[in-house]
């Protein structure tokens, strides 16, 4: 994870929009979301669109959630932790299913289903606080170096980063020399900042599935995420230590809002070649997405010996399209008679192959570090269910494979736990997950022979999920 680039569309967003991780129903997330080979869940629709195939009986189902993000990062020595809850709707959905007449059953097609309703994709809610001391760099070192390369052009200057330093007074120009400066070229800067972001990815399912004799299920699902992203950033800067000549502090606050919708294609196939074994695939085209962003960045600073003055950007507004990784899956699961089973599920997705377009624009630079940065992912999911007569009990385990080339190994693990009680005519499901995860965050990029303005960043989320449904 880098710092985010707010205003220019890149590698970073295309990664965040890719890396997935589902809710969906509190059974679903509570057996890991290996469900693959399984079925007869709401969630399927998402996953492998031929488990709507095992639905025997219509069915709706609802899952509220809340969810808490938790962040502790590391910057030149210095630990810091913050968090941020969420409440939230796992999916809710519909499932009605349809026997054919007695004729058409003696030809195989024992049973048609249709499924449509939302599941959640991707929750964005998070809190990260990050603060040091830098001996080597100030998070303007960049923006004077930019404008002598310029030579007191301002017209190059960057709107929503040195032109808006410089006129908020923080780079300055000395005429006898000929050059831009700051008060704090060397850092002796004390630096934080805090990033909290919110919004999700839901998607809209249609689905249609078949039975064919109690052996293959078919299931084909077309897809329409709606994504929101919002991110509010605020970068510190202050001379604790009093060092320099006049700087005192400042800050820089970015705003940015992110909406579209997308459209995919998903197909699967489930086959039961006995009692006690299902072996399921499935593939999902790219989600093709277009996306609007919204952005603003102001400068505020203050100094020792004059008055503070403040610098904002005119509002931005951008369209553009992104195009997501395909994903191809395959599951097995081994039903153990009537009281549990274990299942696995494997997933393929080429992080390399996401691409963004517009039409003022042609992304080569963006497009090339998505092809350079990022690597095929091999993610890996399993999951068990045990009944005791109503009871089901419930776990899972998952690895989301390293997305990057470079840099930290950033797996993200899972732990799920679930409970659930089941009737013929309705079920009441909870679930318990923990997903973690190691990466690092640049606060910007320093100048060559100074110190990295790395931080190390270790993430983690809870959810707890309850899920109602009935059958008819």
């Amino acid at each position: 994870m880098a710092s985010s680039g707010l205003f220019a569309q890149n590698e970073i967003d295309a990664l965040r929009y890719s890396r997935l991780m589902p809710t969906g129903t509190a059974r679903f997330a509570g057996t890991g979301g290996a469900f693959g080979a399984i079925g007869a869940d709401f969630s399927a629709l998402s996953n492998n669109p031929a488990g709507i195939g095992l639905f025997k009986s219509s069915e709706f189902s609802i899952t509220p959630s809340m969810f808490e993000g938790r962040s502790e990062s590391v910057y030149f020595g210095e630990a810091m932790e913050d968090n941020r809850f969420n409440f939230n709707l796992g999916n809710i959905g519909l499932v009605l299913v349809s026997t054919p007449n007695e004729k058409a059953s003696q030809s195989g097609w024992r049973n048609f289903q249709f499924g449509f309703g939302i599941n959640r994709l991707a929750n964005f809610n998070n809190r990260i606080s990050i603060t040091g001391f830098n001996e080597t760099s100030s998070y303007l070192t960049p923006y004077v170096n930019e404008a002598n390369y310029y030579n007191y052009d301002l017209n190059e200057l960057g709107e929503f980063g040195s032109g808006l330093a410089y006129d908020a007074y923080l780079i300055g120009y000395d005429s006898l020399a000929g050059e831009y400066y700051i008060d704090m070229p060397n850092g002796q800067v004390q630096q934080s900042k805090r990033i909290e972001t919110k919004g999700s990815i839901r998607e809209l399912v249609f689905s249609a599935g078949a039975n064919y004799s109690d052996r293959i299920y078919l299931g084909a699902t077309i897809g329409i995420p709606f994504l929101r992203y919002s991110e509010r950033s605020t970068y510190t800067e202050e001379d604790i230590d009093q060092l320099n000549n006049y700087f005192g502090d400042f800050s820089r606050i970015d705003e940015l809002d992110t909406r579209g919708t997308g459209v995919n294609l998903k197909a699967g196939i489930i086959i039961r070649p006995a009692d006690w074994i299902r072996i399921g695939g499935a593939i999902e085209t790219p989600t093709f997405y277009t996306l609007s962003d919204e952005y603003t960045t102001t400068f505020d600073a203050n100094f020792d010996t004059l008055y503070g003055n403040k610098s904002k950007s005119a509002e931005g507004y951008y369209e553009y399209e992104l195009t997501t990784p395909y994903k191809a899956m395959a599951g097995v699961g081994l039903i153990i008679g009537k009281n549990g089973l274990i299942s696995a599920d494997y997933q393929f997705i080429d992080y390399t192959q996401a691409r963004l377009r517009a039409p003022d624009y042609d992304f080569d630079a963006e497009n090339e570090a998505i092809r350079n940065d990022y690597l095929k992912a091999h993610n890996i999911r399993f999951g068990t269910e045990w009944r005791f007569g109503m009871l089901n009990f419930r776990g899972g385990y998952g690895i989301s494979a390293n997305p990057y080339r470079y840099g930290t190994e950033s797996l993200m693990n899972s732990y799920s736990l679930g409970i659930g009680l089941r009737g013929n005519k309705a079920f009441l499901d909870f679930a318990w997950v923990r997903n973690q995860m190691d990466d690092e965050y640049y606060l910007y990029n320093a100048p060559s022979g100074a110190d990295p303005a790395l931080s190390s960043v270790k993430l983690e989320n809870t959810s707890v999920l309850m899920t109602f449904g009935v059958k008819f």
